[in-house]
């Protein structure tokens, strides 16, 4: 069975996310040129949250959650991986059938209880309209996340994080031509979602039947398997719901503000970038590492594999969360606005950036923490810890909106995430020396932060010196350029001094990758 590189591992699924969320970046400038915020987009984004909120409980989220670890063992013991599989797709398709056709009856109810504050005006009716589109995508994306969890677990990396690109290329496709040929641009928007759903599960599809994975379509089955993953699946939808419960206790709050769904979902949209390359990077790796370790009981490697990814992870993520802090005006402004957008849309996005990116750090630690919980088919926990995070979430939110208005949500959220990494961090100690940091951990670790500390000062600096560069309306992307890669470097460079991560480093994993 082909072993898992970790860090190579963790570099392939980057690079493809990276190209997947720069996309979405992207997508997201042509968005709010070409719609804007408004009722429109608040309609769009109401509408597509529905299938990405379900998804995270039968693709990325509570199912790959519980098939992963189940599909590896299985792998690492030669025990009839693809029945497991073929089985489990069953199981999902029929699940899936059910709910699309339950949503497409119930869409207005769907949208009350997501944007109660959408009733009575034209979003919506709009977003009615476009969630019934936009639903199937569920399908096809869910499926799609079945075959990407079982290619993860066979070590084959590269297609599974290839196929959100389509989804961007797709979107971006369809604005411009909308755009081009004097079309409906939102009507094309959202009817360009299922059909890059349906590319994305014949990729994968594909991918994994050339990996040597041999599905067969049958009736769905409740075998031994199949009971033990509804077992562990369970609780992990729950803990999923509660997640979706955050998100739509943010929602609601905006949705009873005029633009404020659309300016949450830039900022959102901003900060996931960096989220998707490191932290989903590193847990979609780590889940199948450490679930295969443990079952061959090698808890030292374990550890290894815990401790390498938390140290690349917050190699990459904290200069990131410290950029989104230090210049989100500029960010913003140099992305976003033109055409539709406004002045006073890029200030309250890039109120939200900092916010979140205060918060950016934990998402990613959670996306750490969890897999040895999830490795071990311990889904209880994480759970507990949601609900906890939850209640938090929905007081903040609901509570400050009166006094602070719709920033509310963006606040809770950050505040709610790093509570749930405190629960976690103590609820992981229970598992012994498999979770504790090892020395270079340890040594590391400061290092990263005074070195990520030295390149927000020094942005702050040249972000401020280069004001009027970055007002050119022709030089204001090639002034960012720069000066994100003046970010790049500085941190680098004091990152070698500090001794956070020295050239060394780099040219033994470019070594082992020649090798490899």
């Amino acid at each position: 069975m082909k072993p898992i590189r970790l860090i190579r591992s963790i570099f392939t699924v980057g690079i493809w996310t990276m190209a997947s969320r720069v996309l979405g970046v992207l997508r997201e400038v042509l968005i709010l040129a070409l719609i804007g915020p408004g009722p429109v987009l608040d309609a769009f984004v109401a509408a597509f949250r529905l299938p990405n909120m379900f998804r995270r409980f039968f693709a990325e989220g509570a199912f790959n959650t519980a098939f992963v670890p189940i599909f590896s063992k299985k792998l690492e013991a030669g025990d009839d991986a693809n029945g497991f599989a073929s089985d489990a797709l069953a199981g999902l398709a029929m699940i899936l059938l059910a709910l699309c056709a339950v949503a497409m009856v119930f869409m207005p109810a769907f949208i009350w209880a997501s944007a109660e504050g959408f009733a009575g005006t034209a979003r919506f009716d709009l977003a009615v309209n476009y969630g019934r589109i936009a639903f199937p995508y569920i399908f096809f994306i869910s499926l799609a996340a079945l075959f990407s969890g079982a290619l993860n677990a066979m070590g084959h990396f590269a297609a599974a994080a290839a196929a959100p690109v389509l989804l961007n290329i797709l979107v971006c496709v369809a604005l411009v031509a909308a755009w081009g040929l004097g079309g409906d641009v939102a009507l094309w928007l959202i009817w360009s979602v299922p059909v890059a759903g349906m590319l994305q599960l014949a990729l994968v599809w594909r991918a994994a039947y050339r990996a040597g994975l041999s599905v067969k379509m049958r009736l769905p089955r409740l075998t031994p398997d199949m009971r033990r993953l509804i077992q562990v699946a369970l609780p992990a939808m729950l803990a999923g719901g509660v997640v979706q419960i955050n998100l739509l206790v943010g929602q609601q709050v905006a949705s009873g503000f005029e633009r404020a769904v659309s300016w949450l979902y830039a900022a959102d949209r901003l900060y996931q970038l960096p989220l998707g390359v490191v932290g989903i990077a590193v847990g979609v790796v780590l889940l199948p590492s450490l679930s295969r370790s443990l079952k061959a009981g090698d808890d030292a490697g374990g550890r290894d594999a815990l401790n390498r990814g938390a140290e690349l992870a917050l190699a990459l993520t904290l200069p990131a969360a410290v950029a989104l802090v230090v210049i989100p005006d500029t960010l913003v402004s140099v992305l976003f606005e033109r055409g539709a957008m406004r002045p006073s849309d890029t200030a309250a996005i890039a109120t939200a950036v900092w916010i979140y990116g205060l918060g950016l750090p934990a998402f990613v630690l959670q996306k750490l923490l969890q897999p040895i919980f999830f490795a071990r088919e311990d889904t209880r926990f994480p759970f507990r810890a949601a609900v906890y995070a939850m209640i938090l979430n929905a007081v903040m939110a609901i509570g400050l909106a009166p006094v602070i208005g719709w920033i509310a949500p963006a606040i809770a959220t950050t505040t709610a995430a790093w509570a749930m990494v405190v629960i976690l961090a103590f609820g992981a100690r229970r598992f012994g020396p498999v979770v504790t940091m090892d020395s270079r951990l340890t040594r590391r670790l400061p290092r990263i932060c005074l070195s990520a500390g030295v390149m927000g000062i020094g942005l702050s600096w040249v972000d401020a010196a280069a004001a009027q560069w970055l007002a050119l309306p022709y030089w204001r992307l090639a002034a960012l350029g720069g000066l994100i890669l003046f970010g790049i470097a500085l941190y680098a460079l004091a990152a070698h001094i500090t001794g956070a991560m020295p050239l060394q480093d780099l040219r033994a994993a470019i070594q082992r990758r020649k090798n490899a």
